[in-house]
């Protein structure tokens, strides 16, 4: 089987590369980045060398880049990462979030459905999506597959439309899908313009924790390397053009959230408790911040058996391990030098 996973430089798609790479050396992997900001190739440097393994640089807004590779290499299967990701981003620049949110996809769409002309046995086209789509939520209640989209940012909006254009080419042209819609993720490799990788970093570096509003913001925390096992079993065992939310059952407000990293990491950096909290800094809310996801996940775990292999505790003690253990890659993220390595190893900027 010949897969293309896109956005495998990034946080998911490289624990999804790896996990797919290691456990299925039968498989040829293919993974697929732009390399943007967030595209970190350092992140998969164990498994560079791995004879199942190839790294192509490309852009999912390139036509016809996309139907090449697709035409050269008759991918068997997609499985679709590559997406801008970060709501405040998408405030600042929501037309980047369209062109490879939802036009990058169709362009994925397009390539497999002209590739495969409808025979479609044993094909899939997987798209990862996010539980954002659903809008927001009260105080009671869990999204579940069948909740009504609502989204409220221009990412939201954009992952929504992409789901959208997956499911109508399920119907049109009979194409084979899944799609998965996940909680925040969290863990090892993530790039530190996220929440718990920012604020660790900014812990370290004594600087300040912005914390939205009166950080009553609430969130469901998914374990990255958990999402990828998920990701495994819904690739094998789903059913063709079934949804299905993964969640990490880990409802928490973004001050509790805080305040817990804040007195773990006090301990490992053996200070007094109470240190990190006093550099927690209110400022103002962003538009259209939704108060409250919370994801049901009871299809995934009832029809495929999974479920979460860590509490939300566990596995923020393993991730701060993991960042604190790592300061180079840290170093090497916010500093840029990751750039670099990209360059040197595959002699590309």
């Amino acid at each position: 089987m010949t897969i293309l996973i896109t956005g495998g430089a990034g946080f998911i798609g490289s624990h999804v590369v790896r996990l797919f790479v290691e456990k299925y050396p039968n498989y040829n992997i293919f993974n697929l980045d732009a390399l943007t900001y967030a595209g970190n190739l350092e992140n998969l440097s164990d498994i560079e060398n791995k004879s199942n393994y190839s790294f192509v640089k490309g852009d999912i807004t390139n036509g016809d880049f996309i139907n090449e590779l697709f035409e050269t290499h008759k991918f068997d299967a997609v499985i679709h990462l590559a997406a801008e990701s970060h709501v405040d981003r998408s405030i600042k620049d929501p037309l980047a979030f369209v062109k490879t949110n939802v036009i990058g996809t169709m362009i994925l769409l397009n390539a497999f459905k002209n590739i495969w002309k409808e025979n479609y046995v044993n094909k899939l086209f997987y798209h990862i999506s996010t539980d954002e789509v659903y809008g927001t939520l009260g105080e009671k209640g869990l999204f579940t597959e069948t909740t009504a989209y609502d989204p409220n940012s221009p990412y939201s909006a954009s992952k929504a439309s992409s789901d959208h254009f997956v499911r109508a080419y399920g119907e049109t042209y009979n194409i084979p899908y899944v799609i998965t819609n996940c909680s925040n993720n969290y863990g090892e490799n993530q790039f530190p313009e996220k929440l718990i990788p920012l604020f660790i970093n900014n812990i370290i570096n004594n600087k300040p924790l912005p914390v939205y509003g009166d950080g009553n913001y609430t969130r469901d925390w998914l374990y990255v390397k958990d999402h990828a096992v998920a990701i495994d079993l819904v690739f094998h065992k789903g059913k063709n053009k079934e949804t299905y939310n993964i969640g990490g059952f880990n409802e928490w407000k973004n001050i509790d959230l805080v305040k817990l990293l804040c007195r773990q990491m006090d301990g490992k950096l053996n200070v007094s408790q109470g240190t990190s909290e006093k550099l927690i800094t209110y400022v103002k809310d962003r538009p259209g911040h939704d108060l409250r996801y919370a994801i049901d996940a009871n299809k995934i775990k009832n029809e495929l058996g999974w479920k979460p292999s860590v509490t939300f505790e566990e596995g923020l003690d393993k991730t701060i391990d993991w960042y604190l253990n790592n300061e180079n890659w840290l170093h090497s993220v916010t500093s840029g030098d990751y750039k670099l390595y990209n360059e040197k190893q595959y002699n590309i900027k």
